[in-house]
C-alpha cells in the first residue's frame, strides 16, 4: 500500500524560539516505487524521512505506512543513514547478522540470510574481515545488507552514498539499483545530487527551501534496468534533469543568499 503522507509539518522549538522545518506536505508514494527527495539543505527533507521511520512525530498531520498510522517507531521500514551503524569491533557476518539477533531469527535461518546477503552485495570471502580492513565502498555495501538482511517492505535512505568518490558511488547505485529491481521494494532516498536523483528514482520530488514545501514533483519515464554511468547520455535524461533544475536552482540561490 506504500506511504501516505497527509497533512505533514515540523516545528522545533529551542531557547524559545519556533522554527518551521517542514511545511504541510501532502504525498502519495505507492507500494514498490523508487522516490527520491531533492532540495536545499534544511528543507525537512530528511525530516520527513524521519517522521516516516518514526524516529521524530509530525507536528501536524499524518503518515500512513501500508495502511497503519505512524505512531513511535516504524518496524516496518530499513533505514540507510549518511553515516552507518557498522560496528567497527564485529565483523563483516557478525554485523550483517545483528539485526536479525534483535528480532530473535533462530541461529540457522540467520547463517543462511546472511550468507545470502554477502553474496548479493559481493562480500563472499570478506565474512572475518573488519570494518577497518575495508575500502569505503565495501563498508557500503556491509550496511547495506545490514538494512536489507531482515528484508523490510521499506528501504529509506538519507544520503547513504554522499561521502563515496564518483566511481564508487556509481557502483553504489548500480548494486542499489540490482537490488531493488530483483526486490521491488518501496524505496524512498534523500540525495543532494539532482544527476543522482534522475538515475535512480522512477520519480523525483523537489523541495524548497525552508519551510520546505513540495514545489515539484517529475516521473522519470527511463525503462529500467538502467547503466548508472550510460543513462546520464540519454535525451531524456538531460530533459528530465533540465526541468528539475529550473525548480530546484531558485531554492538554493536563495539559501546561498541567507
Amino acid at each position: 500500500m506504500g506511504i501516505s503522507v497527509r497533512g505533514v509539518a515540523k516545528r522545533y522549538v529551542a531557547r524559545g524560539k519556533e522554527t518551521v522545518a517542514l511545511a504541510p506536505v501532502d504525498l502519495e508514494i505507492a507500494s514498490g516505487e523508487f522516490v527520491a527527495f531533492v532540495g536545499p539543505s534544511g528543507c525537512g527533507k530528511s525530516t520527513l524521512l524521519n517522521m516516516v521511520a518514526g524516529i521524530v512525530p509530525p507536528s501536524a498531520g499524518e503518515i500512513l505506512h501500508d495502511g497503519r498510522r505512524i505512531d513511535g517507531i516504524n518496524r516496518g521500514v530499513g533505514y540507510m543513514t549518511q553515516g552507518d551503524s557498522v560496528l567497527p569491533w564485529y565483523s563483516v557476518a557478525q554485523n550483517i547478522d545483528l539485526p536479525l539477533k534483535f528480532q530473535n531469527v533462530p541461529a540457522g535461518e540467520r547463517r543462511r540470510r546472511v550468507a545470502d546477503w554477502l553474496g548479493r552485495v559481493g562480500l563472499s570471502g570478506f565474512e572475518a574481515s573488519f570494518p577497518s580492513e575495508l575500502s569505503g565502498g565495501m563498508r557500503k555495501r556491509v550496511a547495506l545488507a545490514q538494512v536489507l538482511v531482515y528484508d523490510p517492505g521499506t528501504l529509506l535512505m538519507d544520503e547513504p552514498f554522499g561521502a563515496l568518490d564518483a566511481q564508487l558511488k556509481l557502483l553504489m547505485q548500480a548494486e542499489l539499483l540490482k537490488i531493488w529491481e530483483e526486490s521491488r521494494k518501496t524505496v524512498v532516498f534523500v540525495t543532494h545530487d539532482l544527476a543522482e536523483a534522475v538515475t535512480l528514482a522512477s520519480r523525483v520530488v523537489v523541495f524548497s527551501g525552508r519551510p520546505g514545501r513540495i514545489k515539484a514533483i517529475e516521473d522519470v519515464p527511463i525503462a529500467y534496468p538502467r547503466d548508472p554511468f550510460r543513462v546520464r547520455f540519454r535525451p531524456e535524461f538531460e530533459a528530465i534533469y533540465a526541468r528539475l533544475w529550473d525548480a530546484l536552482a531558485p531554492e538554493i540561490a536563495k539559501g546561498e543568499a541567507v
